[in-house]
């Protein structure tokens, strides 16, 4: 279920950086913002078990930054 809010997320960022490029700058940072919280969150077990649960969160932030930047790639490509 969370693997696919994740890429529902994803998707959505891309979407959102290829129609609206400078608009898509804000809910990107909320993403980044929530998924930071929640690493930190995590990271705070003790031992390798933080490093282990904190480790999706910040997969998943740098996939939806990852997204959002191909999308704005991707606009900045077209000929209009």
């Amino acid at each position: 279920m969370i693997i696919a809010a994740v890429i529902v997320i994803c998707i959505v960022l891309l979407v959102l950086a290829f129609v609206a490029p400078r608009l898509s700058r804000h809910p990107e940072r909320a993403t980044q913002r929530t998924f930071g919280a929640g690493g930190r969150m995590a990271h705070l077990a003790p031992g390798p078990l933080g490093r282990w649960f904190s480790k999706p969160f910040h997969t998943s932030q740098k996939a939806a930054g990852r997204s959002a930047s191909a999308g704005r790639r991707g606009r900045g490509k077209l000929p209009l």
